[in-house]
């Protein structure tokens, strides 16, 4: 899709509203490494506290090195404003956090993140809120699952590791008619594939660890406020402070003044620089990923050993075609899960693999493997994992920008000794 100024987001994510001007000519931000900034003035630093100026007072509240990239993914997202932060669960954190309150109730798809479930199902309960998890393709069970209490309905635009499509803008239009906004975790789809606040959407979250960045290099988060929900609504009544300060962005406000700055959930600059860095070759990795992912779904499909393969690319997968659609046919993402035959040789394949890898990450340049059974979810109960598809037999795969037929060929060989 291309944007008013002409470009498209191959040539946008290259050079992203950079003011090279303000940086001596540079084409990547300063380091700000330092953990305050001087005033010239005491009323200066009185006006920066107040709001009244956007100067830096403390990088735990705000740094230009993360102000740079909070300006860029607002940029590619389309959103209104961004706030940069630790890790990609402290942007989901925060942002729900900042909706929510002991007793309050969100409804949430069932196909989320480890940690991510541990936090709403978990952790979330202990404070008396409930989250509402249905499956996120099924438009009445969401619809039946808001109540009076509900504050947000939350998805993921491909489920990690169940890898569905919900459809962001059904979702949307179902929320809004509750008075309700809709947060998506992109971080699977990137602005690449997806740009949620364009299908109506109203915050968007990423780990920019992973695709962004894309090298394994930095650890971060993002939350992007859309800037279009309107916070004026009875049911969130407790938003008329933030409202009075920052309007459409009371959310962001919110997030910032209640939460980040409080819990300390702030982005090293130096990880921010080095994510600013990846996302000058997202487009272009992107469209290896996927291309590559897309090869290695259609090679494991013909393997005897496999049972099957979960991808949205496959044809026979149950979102085939939304996904091709919401994505607008650029690709269905650089992760997939498959299942073998023999659920005991899932160790003994992971082992054998030379050329991919074996941690606890995705979104690597690098194809990276891992037994969600016996790590990620080792201390979940069965039932749960049950509940979350999560079984014996899956193996997921974060297919990197390698030679193709060099992944095949690893997983091959890797293959052929579980017979």
């Amino acid at each position: 899709m291309k944007k008013p100024d002409g470009h498209a987001f191959s040539t946008r994510v290259v050079h992203h509203t950079r003011p090279v001007a303000e940086w001596q000519g540079a084409t990547l931000p300063p380091i700000f490494q330092t953990t305050a900034f001087a005033h010239d003035t005491a009323e200066n630093l009185s006006n920066a506290f107040a709001g009244k100026n956007a100067d830096p007072i403390y990088s735990r509240l705000t740094n230009p090195t993360n102000q740079a990239l909070e300006k860029v993914m607002a940029g590619l997202e389309g959103g209104a404003g961004t706030i940069a932060m630790a890790s990609g669960m402290a942007a989901v954190a925060n942002t729900c956090m900042a909706l929510l309150r002991a007793g309050d109730e969100f409804v949430a798809g069932t196909s989320l993140f480890m940690s991510t479930y541990q936090l709403f199902a978990g952790i979330f309960k202990k404070y008396g809120i409930t989250v509402r998890a249905v499956n996120p393709l099924d438009l009445d069970a969401v619809n039946n699952a808001v109540t009076d209490k509900t504050r947000f309905v939350y998805i993921e635009t491909i489920g990690n590791p169940v890898m569905d499509v919900p459809d962001i803008r059904a979702l949307a239009d179902l929320a809004h008619g509750h008075g309700l906004p809709l947060v998506v975790d992109n971080t699977l789809g990137t602005p690449f594939l997806c740009r949620p606040l364009e299908l109506g959407a109203d915050a968007v979250i990423h780990s920019t660890t992973k695709y962004l960045c894309g090298h394994g290099a930095a650890m971060g988060g993002v939350v992007i406020d859309g800037g279009a929900f309107d916070w004026t609504q009875e049911r969130f009544a407790d938003f008329a402070p933030f409202v009075d300060r920052k309007g459409r962005l009371a959310l962001l406000d919110r997030i910032w003044r209640e939460h980040h700055i409080n819990f300390g959930t702030t982005q090293a600059p130096f990880h921010s620089y080095l994510t600013l860095i990846g996302i000058d070759t997202l487009a272009l990795r992107m469209e290896r990923h996927v291309a590559n992912a897309m090869v290695v779904a259609r090679f494991l499909a013909t393997r005897p050993e496999v049972a099957w393969v979960n991808y949205p690319g496959l044809e026979d997968h149950p979102c085939h075609g939304l996904a091709a659609r919401q994505f607008e046919s650029k690709g269905f993402g650089g992760l997939l899960t498959f299942g073998l035959k023999d659920p005991a040789a899932c160790p003994g394949f992971i082992n054998r693999l030379k050329l991919v890898l074996h941690l606890a990450n995705l979104g690597d340049c690098r194809t990276l493997a891992i037994h969600p059974f016996s790590t990620q979810y080792v201390s979940f109960d069965d039932a749960t994992r049950k509940k979350l598809a999560i079984g014996p037999e899956m193996v997921r795969l974060s297919v990197g920008i390698e030679n193709p037929d060099d992944i095949c060929a690893d997983i091959a060989q890797a293959l052929e000794q579980c017979r």
